[in-house]
């Protein structure tokens, strides 16, 4: 049994936790707020019997998974003997900093160390410390028990044993490793939702459609082929002789769009108005952590479904 210790035991780190335990690691919980891994433990408990109800448990039962779920009130202790340390504090440079110097000095020799940052390059974090061959960016697309896709970025230093290393792991808890060869801002994920949210905000905001037209064109249109198709796949599946082909059909049509793309819309002006007024009507502020609630269990639900597709019609 591999010891992973969770450095930062809040949305990200808590899911983690269900990640790697789930899949037989000995996890151990760590925060500076002394507070917060017990109520991490307190989520998991609770979510637990639904991934199980949901075959999301590997076979295991919720009890055996919570079993191998420990806390440690010091940090050295936490890290000793770990093979993956996950680091998952706040989002603050400075910050990563001072804890990566403290998971360097502390944590074994051969430790994978990652963080969890969704945003901060590791060569910010990283550059100075004596061990950084060994650290890298493991950005996990939240829930990761439920969305196995994560980020594996390296600093330009970080060790290509290290980065396959981090693979394996993932690969070996379930997870679906997105393995970047060099670091670069927003990763890949952040790029790719950005890049839809800058054309969602134009459409509203030049008058073209409503917020809620706008999420019913991916909700029951593109999403629908991205649950289990990326978008080359998808345009290798859309033109009868593959992606070349769809090149040669297409290639003219998103050149003319492109133009017309080049320009933001600020996403504070007067266009979050009619966004927030739109969602407002659809979902008042009062049932928001209800509707995220039925989220996950969406997610739950296609993530069972997926599972089930693989086996029942292949990958």
């Amino acid at each position: 049994m591999t010891k992973v210790a969770i450095v930062g035991s809040g949305f990200i780190g808590r899911a983690w936790a269900i990640t790697f335990a789930r899949a037989g690691h000995q996890v151990t919980l760590w925060d500076a707020f002394k507070d917060a891994p017990g109520r991490a433990i307190d989520f998991i408990r609770d979510a637990l019997p639904e991934l199980a109800a949901n075959g999301l448990l590997n076979g295991r039962t919720p009890e055996a998974v919570l079993a191998d779920i420990s806390i440690e009130d010091d940090l050295e202790a936490a890290v000793a003997g770990a093979a993956h340390v996950q680091e998952s504090t706040p989002e603050q440079v400075e910050l990563k900093r001072t804890i990566f110097a403290k998971l360097d000095a502390l944590a074994p020799e051969d430790a994978v160390i990652a963080s969890s940052t969704s945003a901060i390059l590791p060569s910010t974090f990283t550059a100075t410390l004596k061990g950084r061959h060994r650290c890298l960016v493991i950005h996990p697309i939240n829930p990761p028990y439920l969305i196995p896709a994560a980020e594996v970025v390296p600093a330009p230093w970080t060790s290509p044993e290290v980065v396959e290393r981090a693979r394996a792991f993932l690969v070996a808890a379930g997870q679906a490793p997105i393995v970047m060869k060099r670091e670069l801002d927003g990763f890949i994920m952040n790029r790719m939702q950005g890049a839809l949210l800058e054309e969602a905000f134009r459409l509203v905001a030049d008058g073209f459609a409503s917020a809620e037209d706008v999420d019913i064109g991916i909700r029951e249109g593109l999403a629908l082929r991205w649950s289990f198709m990326g978008p080359f796949e998808t345009i290798d599946l859309n033109a009868p002789a593959g992606v070349r082909d769809y090149v040669e059909r297409y290639q003219g049509l998103y050149v003319n769009l492109w133009g017309q793309m080049q320009r933001r819309v600020d996403w504070g002006g007067p266009v979050l108005d009619d966004i927030e007024r739109d969602r407002r009507a659809k979902l008042k502020e009062a049932d928001l952590v209800k509707r995220q609630l039925w989220r996950d269990r969406r997610l739950m639900a296609l993530a069972a479904h997926k599972r089930r597709a693989a086996g029942d019609i292949g990958e």
